[in-house]
């Protein structure tokens, strides 16, 4: 459908927070297990070091998926360009695959941002345009005011919060949702379901709750410095959950731990 349900690209590693030896390593480690697309930011403050670990994977760039997001910060006429070339250069690379806006416009008004990521994108700097932590109401209007196809929308999601509602307007838009703090920080691991569903499978907990976002049409986003977990991590396209524990997972979903809310970004918006 997009470069993210495209199989190679279901599965992206994060980066945040990570930079110097720690992200090296780490991606290193992804890129030999299998990871090909890769997620950064200029909020993370780690482009440079991002940048220079994909460099010395060794990989083709047409087998790289490099996906970054621009700072809210940079949102005008006079920024917006100039700090997604500036990421480019960090990056090391001439074109982004997909570019973000990493939030949406505090204050609701989204239009002047997504009218500057289409003009990166007319520009030549990145393949592809999508937003993150955007409300279905902000997915409806954003699919009318550029011309180019939203890809996705990469939000918080994981089976201890109910994203029902964007996932209709995902359908409805045809923006496909990616995931950001998959497996909740490590809040699933509280919840005894999870690994017990995997021993059926013989996978772990977290693979169960990845398989369990893929399942429902996500891309998933996950981090490590484990080399074990981030290998487990890519592990999770070999194995289908039946509709019955589909649905007992579907059930947790009920708990609604939500992580990323306005008493850690003041200026996120009245998520749905």
């Amino acid at each position: 459908m997009t470069i993210y349900f495209e199989k190679t690209y279901q599965r992206s590693f994060g980066t945040f927070p990570l930079k110097g030896q720690e992200l090296h390593a780490a991606v290193q480690v992804a890129a030999e297990v299998g990871y090909r697309s890769f997620d950064t930011a200029q909020m993370y403050e780690n482009e440079a070091d991002t940048g220079a670990a994909i460099k010395a994977t060794g990989l083709p760039r047409d087998e790289l998926c490099i996906t970054t997001k621009v700072d809210i910060a940079n949102f005008s006429e006079e920024r917006f360009v100039p700090s997604v070339e500036e990421s480019l250069r960090k990056l090391q690379i001439d074109q982004a695959d997909v570019l973000l806006l990493h939030w949406p416009t505090p204050g609701g008004d989204i239009e002047l941002s997504l009218n500057l990521l289409q003009k990166a994108l007319d520009q030549g700097l990145t393949k592809n345009i999508g937003v993150s932590n955007y409300t279905a109401q902000m997915m409806r209007d954003a699919k009318t005011m550029v011309d180019a196809p939203i890809v996705t929308n990469q939000v918080e999601f994981h089976p201890l919060l109910n994203q029902d509602v964007l996932l209709a307007a995902a359908t409805e838009t045809g923006i496909s949702l990616a995931s950001y703090c998959s497996v909740a920080r490590g809040e699933v691991f509280k919840h005894a379901i999870f690994g017990e569903i995997g021993v059926g499978y013989g996978k772990s907990a977290a693979q169960v709750v990845l398989r369990w976002i893929l399942q429902k049409g996500v891309s998933i986003n996950t981090m490590s410095t484990n080399p074990a977990n981030i290998k487990a991590n890519f592990e999770v396209m070999d194995f289908t959950l039946s509709s019955i524990d589909m649905d007992r997972i579907e059930e947790m979903t009920a708990t609604g731990y939500r992580i990323v809310g306005k008493d850690l970004v003041p200026y996120a918006p009245d998520f749905d």
